[in-house]
């Protein structure tokens, strides 16, 4: 397949690096400034030499690489609320030129899934989006294998970052606030980590399970998602519920078209009292029982791993 990754973040940029080891070649390639082009193949290597060292990936502008010569686009771009632009219109020029489109970014299937579904049925292209749950996890693609209306329930601890804070601070004893400045200083929060403490990137990831869930008739975006955080937590409370051979979790929840997010007690020895970074995703199934889905929920090379997994599903 021929490439065009639109965004160069650890996401993109781990695309770029990884795919000619699973028999691709990248011939576009655009950061938010600029974009570099070749039919026959970028050399990724320089290209990202060149991100790291002058801060750009070309010389051409970045909407060039949409008319580029490709079969999938691979849409990078940090995910952004309400219009989903720009991703939303770069999966949009891809399916007009019925190219497939493959998603690392949130923003469109989480509040535009109506818009891109539309899109696709127009097109000879396909969207596919394993990525934007789960980071390497396979969540997606394990309910479509299932069919999601054999599926009657989603939950599972899908943010990174809050379940470090929370671990930390049931093992540690320590207080929220320092242990978000430890995580910001070991790179696992952002130097803004709203979206991730507040409960948005775990809803957003449910709102998508949501829409996958449902049928074509209903579509759900964040505004649906009940939210709460995990700022108000202290560690008395989780003292207490140590003491009580309990922990706290940031679940997010799908159940009977309802997706909520919030911390949860769950017992210590639980699946989803898993720690660190680490994610889970439980799926209850009609037939199969509980399946627990479990591994590495973010991060450049893991995600582009899910990326590349549905390029070669198309």
């Amino acid at each position: 397949m021929k490439l065009a990754v639109i965004g160069a973040g650890a996401v993109g940029s781990s695309v770029v690096e990884l795919a000619s080891d699973h028999g691709h070649s990248v011939t576009a390639f655009a950061d938010s400034s600029s974009a570099v082009i070749d039919s026959a193949g970028i050399d990724t290597a320089a290209v990202l030499d060149r991100k790291r060292t002058d801060g750009v990936v070309g010389s051409g502008a970045p909407e060039d690489a949409l008319s580029a010569e490709y079969d999938v686009l691979v849409e990078a771009t940090p995910t952004t609320l309400g219009d989903a632009e720009p991703g939303f219109g770069h999966i949009q020029a891809a399916l007009e030129r019925d190219r497939h489109a493959v998603l690392a970014n949130k923003g469109p299937v989480a509040e535009r899934y109506a818009d891109v579904r539309a899109l696709e049925r127009e097109s000879e292209g396909n969207v596919l989006f394993e990525a934007t749950v789960g980071g390497a996890m396979p969540i997606l693609s394990t309910i479509d294998d299932f069919d999601p209306s054999h599926i009657t329930a989603v939950r599972g601890v899908l943010n990174g970052t809050a379940n470090f804070i929370l671990s930390r601070m049931a093992t540690e004893g320590l207080d929220y606030e320092h242990v978000l400045a430890e995580a910001q200083d070991l790179g696992v929060a952002e130097a803004d980590p709203t979206f991730d403490v507040d409960g948005t990137d775990a809803a957003l990831k449910g709102v998508i399970i949501a829409n996958v869930l449902s049928d074509d008739e209903t579509e759900y975006t964040l505004d649906d998602a009940e939210v709460t955080g995990i700022q108000e937590i202290s560690g008395s409370a989780l003292e207490l519920a140590r003491a009580d051979g309990r922990t706290v979790r940031l679940i997010a929840e799908v159940v009977e078209g309802s997706v909520r997010v919030g911390p949860r007690l769950v017992p210590d020895n639980a699946p989803l009292a898993v720690s660190g970074t680490r994610n889970i995703a439980q799926l209850e199934t009609e037939h199969a029982g509980q399946l627990n889905i479990s591994g590495r929920g973010a991060g450049g090379p893991e995600t582009a791993s899910a990326v590349l997994a549905d390029i070669g599903r198309l």
